[in-house]
């Protein structure tokens, strides 16, 4: 269980997040939604570990994250932020191979299991066929499967998406949903990711958590969320919902 434990964030004089409380369970995908500027990236890197609460706790199986090595902490959770260095050089294969840093031991080359993880990873990744192409020469969509292949080599229980889907076109916006929302229920993965397309995150999510002005608004099921008024107290804005023609599930439309 990764839990955050009525967590307060303030930096430079100012409070990003207060008293947030939640549980992130594994086995399920959490769409995490609300204006910018509402504190969802900060909500990440506090789970992450990139950020330290300033009153409060984020919990790893009860144990406080900030007192947990940076090294074992990332043996359990993997963070592909929205800013990714610079990889454009590295092979695919090597990239993912960053991915097995928790698991070696300083300056160790890669046993046959790491290499075994790896293949494994950009097999699930849909990336296996590129492992010997240059990241600067994939598509957009192949390069996020890329990188979401490192973080499947770190075989961990959870996975923080903050923003993945933002420099793609809705081709590959449904491609990589439908691969994490499949590792969700392969490997039993707890993830949480930042989605914009209240109706894309819809199809694909378990359960939306909102964010607004920096406060946990509204934590529930899909079509728990999928309401006229939960959506106007979270963007304040009245969208109307219908029946999509082919299954039915509740599209929202201004």
């Amino acid at each position: 269980m990764l839990t955050i434990d009525h967590v307060t964030l303030c930096q430079n004089n100012k409070t990003l997040l207060s008293d947030i409380h939640l549980n992130i369970e594994t086995g399920k995908l959490y769409g995490l939604i609300g204006h910018n500027g509402s504190g969802k990236s900060s909500l990440i890197k506090l789970l992450a570990g990139e950020y330290h609460a300033s009153q409060g706790n984020v919990l790893f199986q009860h144990e406080p994250i900030h007192k947990i090595p940076s090294k074992r902490l990332a043996q359990h959770i993997a963070y592909l932020p929205q800013n990714l260095p610079d990889a454009q050089t590295f092979t695919v294969e090597e990239l993912v191979m960053l991915g097995r840093y928790p698991w070696q031991r300083w300056l160790q080359k890669p046993s046959e299991e790491d290499k075994q993880v790896v293949q494994t990873a950009m097999s699930q990744a849909q990336i296996l066929t590129k492992s010997t192409q240059t990241v600067s020469t994939l598509s957009g969509g192949e390069r996020a499967r890329a990188w979401l292949a490192m973080c499947l080599a770190q075989q961990t229980d959870y996975l923080l998406l903050d923003e993945p889907l933002a420099a793609l076109d809705i081709v590959y916006q449904v491609e990589i949903l439908k691969l994490v929302k499949q590792l969700v229920q392969e490997r039993n993965l707890g993830v949480v990711i930042i989605l914009h397309d209240i109706n894309l995150a819809a199809q694909f999510c378990d359960e939306f958590i909102a964010l607004k002005q920096g406060k946990l608004c509204y934590q529930g099921n899909v079509t728990e969320t999928m309401n006229q008024t939960v959506l106007y107290n979270i963007f304040g804005i009245n969208l109307h919902l219908l029946s999509h023609p082919v299954d039915g599930h509740k599209v929202a439309v201004v």
